[in-house]
């Protein structure tokens, strides 16, 4: 069982409030009653929500699937699993990426995690999943399997 959260760096938790403070201070400064705390009010709840969406995914090996996000893979379809260097995920983002490809990536996540899929009718050739780590996790989905074959 593999279990992972894909949370924003805690340094954001610190620097993206107070920026949105700085900000909330600019937009009405000197301005008379309300209209001061109106900006306050407004974007430094909205960073904090938009931090805590941003993290918000979750990864999980269970016995009998793959789960990312909301998608799920029943094991019985996956077939390679890598785990990927930042260079590698960069260029399988990039340069070499398939259009059909499933990825849930996050920009402060370097590294990655492929996994092939075998499903004839799934027009998509594989996943790419973000993960803090990705020996861990493809050992999981890879042990995940072989028990659920046998």
């Amino acid at each position: 069982m593999y279990r992972e959260r894909l949370n924003v760096p805690l340094w954001w938790w610190l620097a993206a409030p107070a920026a949105a403070g700085l900000l909330a201070a600019e937009v009405y400064l000197g301005a008379p009653g309300y209209a001061t705390v109106l900006p306050y009010t407004v974007l430094v709840p909205a960073v904090v929500f938009g931090l805590w969406w941003a993290g918000r995914v979750r990864i999980a090996v269970t016995p009998d699937e793959l789960q990312v996000d909301d998608a799920r893979l029943p094991l019985r379809f996956v077939g390679a699993v890598a785990p990927l260097s930042p260079l590698q995920t960069r260029d399988l983002l990039g340069p070499v990426a398939e259009p059909y490809a499933f990825v849930i990536q996050r920009p402060w996540v370097g590294t990655a995690v492929r996994v092939d899929l075998t499903d004839p009718a799934d027009p998509t050739p594989y996943w790419v999943i973000s993960t803090r780590h990705p020996g861990e996790l493809a050992a999981a989905i890879d042990a995940s399997r072989v028990g659920s074959d046998g």
